[in-house]
C-alpha cells in the first residue's frame, strides 16, 4: 500500500516521497526578475526539511506576464544562472526541483506593461491596481506560445527536473479556459475545444524543448465558485482535450478567476475535485488545500484519492513538517540530516 512516504515515479523522475511544496510567490526580486539570496535560502531549506518535490513559484515567461514587479522571471537568458543556483540548493538535499512557467494575463499589476487577456475585461474594476487589458491579437497569442517554449528551454538549461504550466488562479491560460473571462468569437473562444486550444498549443510548444522523458504538469482551477463558471466536470473535459500534447500530471487547485467568488475552504477542500479529475482523465493528480495534519495527508495517499500531496502555508510555517509527519505516522523518512538525528530518538 502506498503511504505519504512511499517514493513516486513520474516519467524519468523518482520523487523520494509524496510531499510537494507548491509554487508560492515570494515577491522578493526587483523588476529584473532575477533570483536573489532569499530564493536560494527559502527553497534549499524546504529541501533540507525532507520535501520530495519543490516547485519554484510562478515564474513569468514574459515581463508582462508578471503578477507584480517583484516576481521571478524566465523571459531572458539572464535569469538562468540564478535559477540554476536554486536548483543546486534543492538537489543538494535530495529533493526534486520543479518550476512553474506562468503568465499573469489580466492580473498583471505592472503599470509599465501592456496588459493582455483573451477579452478586454478587467479583473477588478474597483481595484486601481488592475488595468483593463487589451484583447489578444493572433500575434500576441503566437508570442505567448513562443515565450512559453523559450521558458521551457531555459528551465532545462537551469537543470530543473519538472515543469508545471500554470493554468489556474485566474491567470492567462485559466482566462482562456473559463467562460467567465473568455468572450472571444474566434477559434480560441466559445466551445470547450476552442477554450482549451491555447493550453494545448502551449503544452505542445513546451514539449518541443522539454524531453518526452521528463515530467510535465498542468495546474488548473477545478472550480470558479461563480454561476456560469467551470466546475470539476468541465475541467475534466478540457484536460482530456489537451492531455495528448504531453501532460503527465494535473495539479488541482481552485478559484482565482473573479474577485467576488465565495470559497468554502477547509482542510482538504480540493481533494474531491482532484479525485474526480483523476478518475475522468486517467492522469495522476497532485492535490491539497489547507492540509496540515499528517494523518489526513497519509489517508489521501493510502486510499488513492491523489498521487501526491501539496502543502503550501504549512511549509511556510514549518519547513521541517515532513520530519514531524514521519515521526507521528511511524513511517521511515527517506531522508533526514544526520545532524538532526537526536530529534528522532
Amino acid at each position: 500500500m502506498n503511504t505519504l512516504f512511499s517514493p513516486y515515479a513520474l516519467k524519468n523522475l523518482e520523487i523520494r516521497n509524496r510531499i510537494v511544496m507548491p509554487p508560492m510567490c515570494m515577491y522578493s526580486t526587483d523588476p529584473s526578475g532575477l533570483a536573489r539570496e532569499w530564493h536560494f535560502l527559502h527553497y534549499e531549506t524546504r529541501a533540507l526539511g525532507g520535501v520530495g518535490l519543490i516547485i519554484v513559484e510562478a515564474t513569468a515567461v514574459q515581463s508582462r506576464g508578471r503578477i507584480t514587479d517583484r516576481d521571478l522571471g524566465i523571459w531572458s537568458d539572464d535569469h538562468i544562472p540564478g535559477l540554476s543556483e536554486i536548483v543546486k540548493g534543492i538537489k543538494r538535499h535530495g529533493a526534486a526541483a520543479g518550476i512553474q512557467l506562468a503568465h499573469a494575463g489580466r492580473k498583471c499589476t505592472v503599470k509599465s506593461e501592456r496588459i493582455i487577456a483573451p477579452s478586454s475585461l478587467g479583473f477588478d474594476p474597483k481595484d486601481p491596481a488592475y488595468s483593463t487589458p487589451a484583447e489578444m491579437t493572433r500575434d500576441d497569442i503566437e508570442e505567448v506560445i513562443a515565450d512559453f517554449r523559450q521558458g521551457a528551454r531555459r528551465a532545462r538549461e537551469a537543470g530543473f527536473d519538472f515543469i508545471e504550466v500554470h493554468g489556474a488562479h485566474g491567470y492567462l491560460l485559466n482566462e482562456f479556459l473559463t467562460p467567465l473571462v473568455n468572450k472571444r468569437s474566434d477559434s480560441y473562444g466559445g466551445t470547450p475545444e476552442n477554450r482549451a486550444r491555447l493550453v494545448g498549443e502551449v503544452v505542445r510548444a513546451v514539449r518541443q524543448e522539454w524531453s518526452a522523458e521528463k515530467p510535465l504538469a498542468l495546474r488548473i482551477s477545478a472550480r470558479d465558485y461563480v454561476e456560469g463558471g467551470n466546475e470539476p466536470e468541465d475541467l475534466a473535459v478540457l484536460i482530456n482535450l489537451v492531455k495528448k500534447e504531453g501532460v503527465d500530471l494535473v495539479h488541482v487547485s481552485s478559484g482565482g478567476v473573479v474577485p467576488d467568488a465565495v470559497i468554502d475552504a477547509f482542510p482538504g477542500f480540493q481533494i474531491p475535485a482532484a479525485t474526480l479529475i483523476k478518475e475522468r482523465t486517467g492522469l495522476p493528480v497532485l492535490a491539497g488545500g489547507l492540509l496540515s495534519a499528517p494523518r489526513q495527508a497519509d489517508e489521501i495517499i493510502r486510499n488513492g484519492r491523489a498521487d501526491l500531496i501539496f502543502l503550501g502555508r504549512e511549509l511556510l510555517r514549518n519547513p521541517y513538517w515532513a520530519f514531524g509527519a514521519a515521526r507521528e505516522l511511524k513511517q521511515a523518512a527517506d531522508y533526514r540530516p544526520i545532524q538532526y538525528e537526536r530529534a528522532y530518538l
